[in-house]
């Protein structure tokens, strides 16, 4: 006799998938027991691992194409490289007025990025657009300019149109391209070569190789500006007051202290009144001065000490001039601050006294005033050796 059911609790029957369950009653549940994993379910995982891994592997393998593509693109740039690219030097280096770079699309994006360089490293220069440039902004081009234009067809239609108002205007021109025999280059004044063999594109039409070359050789020619010119690090701190940049370069007038923030004692101030003045200003030193604040000498801790025990029970009655050491290092507030760190690291001392032309006192540099400059620049050494 089968026991009655209980209409309270539904009925629980095992199915071994949706395709075998059978009809329930109203209240009974249905439920999916997976079936047990099994030699070929367990391949079949195998080949869908292997085939991700094989995915992985050529997704790697078409990037380290594309790379390795670009990069033999400027190595042959370089190994091209010649009389012409020392004219462009010469002509962009005699010029009065300003670099105006202009190209379209990819070409464009990469004119930009060499204006923005050449601007930054001494090279006043800005980017025009071709298509602006035909309606109207072609009255930025002046005498005493000159024209560095990217196309690497060299038959880009916007670019051709601005060559009237160049030749009118007697404005020097200067193309990258990679065809010597387009229009563009035959209207140059200096053409740059930079054809390819391929682009690193797998159709080998997206712009990839001929841009990196056309952007390689932007750099190269604002380093060599720079060299050129003699642009110096001081230059540099000029235009770039802001940003990680401008931290790096930025100049002692910004760090140092002045004013009465600064220790200072006469050569004839009693030595109970210097210890008092070190003390006060918190320094772990003090400057000695003369008339007019013309610095003769600085007293550290360190003199202190060995000051003391030679001076022994007379010491209350000599003076800053018998204890100071003279002719100290000495920084001027124009300076850029991490050379003043690089002098205060080599020689081991925690202050360095600022002085004008003349040798006037004007302030005073601290090592903790370039706490951030010391962080930076451990970061640079960890990331290339070399530094200085």
């Amino acid at each position: 006799m089968k026991p009655k059911a209980n209409p309270s609790r539904p009925s629980v029957l095992r199915s071994s998938g949706p395709k075998g369950a059978r009809k329930q009653a109203d209240n009974s549940v249905s439920v999916f027991v997976p079936p047990r994993s099994s030699p070929h379910t367990r391949g079949s995982a195998s080949l869908t691992a292997l085939s991700l891994s094989k995915g992985h592997s050529s997704l790697l393998q078409t990037a380290r194409t594309v790379l390795r593509t670009e990069s033999e693109a400027i190595a042959a740039l370089g190994e091209r490289l010649d009389a012409s690219f020392e004219r462009a030097v010469e002509l962009l280096a005699a010029i009065q007025g300003r670099v105006i770079v202009t190209g379209m699309g990819k070409s464009g994006l990469v004119a930009r990025k060499i204006a923005a360089t050449l601007s930054s490293t001494g090279t006043p220069s800005f980017f025009l657009h071709p298509a602006e440039a035909i309606h109207g902004d072609l009255g930025m081009l002046v005498k005493g300019d000159a024209v560095l234009a990217l196309s690497y067809s060299g038959e880009t239609d916007e670019i051709l149109r601005l060559l009237d108002r160049i030749k009118r205007l007697a404005i020097p021109l200067i193309s990258m391209t990679g065809d010597r025999s387009s229009t563009l280059a035959l209207a140059s004044d200096v053409l740059l070569d930079v054809s390819i063999e391929k682009e690193a594109c797998s159709l080998n039409l997206a712009p990839t190789a001929s841009t990196t070359a056309s952007l390689a050789l932007g750099d190269a020619l604002a380093i060599v500006l720079l060299e050129r010119k003699g642009f110096r690090e001081d230059d540099f701190a000029e235009l770039h007051p802001g940003g990680e940049l401008g931290k790096k370069v930025k100049r002692v007038e910004h760090l140092m202290h002045s004013g009465a923030a600064v220790p200072v004692v006469r050569p004839g101030t009693p030595m109970p009144k210097v210890m008092e003045e070190m003390s006060r200003k918190g320094f772990g030193m003090t400057t000695v001065v003369e008339n007019g604040r013309r610095l003769v000498g600085v007293i550290t801790d360190g003199d202190l000490r060995r000051w003391l025990q030679k001076a022994g029970n007379n010491w209350t009655r000599q003076t800053a001039g018998d204890c100071m050491s003279r002719n100290p290092s000495t920084v001027h507030r124009r300076e850029i601050a991490t050379r003043a760190l690089r002098l205060m690291e080599s020689q081991r001392i925690t202050s360095l006294p600022v002085v004008s032309e003349h040798g006037r006192l004007e302030g005073l540099l601290h090592l903790h005033d370039c706490s951030e400059l010391r962080r930076q620049t451990s970061e640079d050494r960890g990331l290339n050796g070399n530094l200085p």
